[in-house]
């Protein structure tokens, strides 16, 4: 993997791994627990995202590397260096970086793996989403990808399709990666702020069934 590409993987591996000791400190978890979810949330997308590729195992298993910023992130908020006063936002912060982060990468080794565009850019989704529904499953909180309050595959879609698009005209891809994340970012920090959601399943019926 490139030096480049590696490094975003981790940022983001990192990102991730904060918002599941986050909630991990916020359902009251211990020290294991901590260590479960921030592993899921910071590795989830990728090992998804490497199984449906099949390109040998996944890298987060061949490199001992990402399982540095899973523990950084655990000792962090377990000695109270990330502050729990704004919990929840801070959270959704550190979460909106990851999908930022992820869905660019996932879109690039995707691409790089020989994949069609829209085989790119559903990884790219996958990559970027799985790891927090993960988190947010095994936690027992309604995963952010169907939480009605603001937007969540939307943006990374959005950053993949992007991504997709600067991968197939040859774009420097450190700058355009850049601007696409910070795209990805403020769209769902914005949704979140705004309340921006997409349509719902269905009405709710007011009375019982029948």
């Amino acid at each position: 993997m490139d030096l480049a590409l590696l490094a975003v993987e981790l940022l983001g591996t990192f990102a991730f791994a904060v918002s599941g000791a986050l909630l991990a400190a916020r359902k009251g978890f211990d020290v294991v627990g901590s260590l479960l979810l921030a592993s899921m949330a910071g590795l989830g997308g990728g090992v998804t995202r490497d199984i449906i590729i099949s390109d040998g195992p996944p890298a987060a298993f061949q490199q001992p590397i990402y399982l540095a910023p899973v523990l950084v992130a655990v000792v962090l908020v377990l000695t109270g260096l990330l502050h729990e006063t704004r919990l929840r936002r801070t959270l959704l912060v550190f979460d909106a970086v990851g999908l930022s982060l992820f869905c660019l990468t996932g879109t690039v080794i995707a691409y790089n793996a020989g994949l069609n565009e829209i085989a790119c850019v559903l990884l790219g989704v996958t990559t970027a989403v799985g790891g927090g529904a993960m988190r947010d499953v095994v936690a027992n909180e309604t995963p952010q990808i169907f939480n009605p309050r603001g937007v969540y595959a939307v943006p990374a879609m959005f950053g993949a399709g992007l991504m997709v698009i600067v991968l197939s005209v040859d774009l420097p891809l450190i700058w355009a990666g850049l601007v696409v994340s910070s795209l990805v970012f403020a769209l769902r920090m914005i949704s979140l702020r705004r309340g921006w959601r997409v349509p719902l399943a269905g009405r709710r019926s007011s009375g019982g069934t029948a």
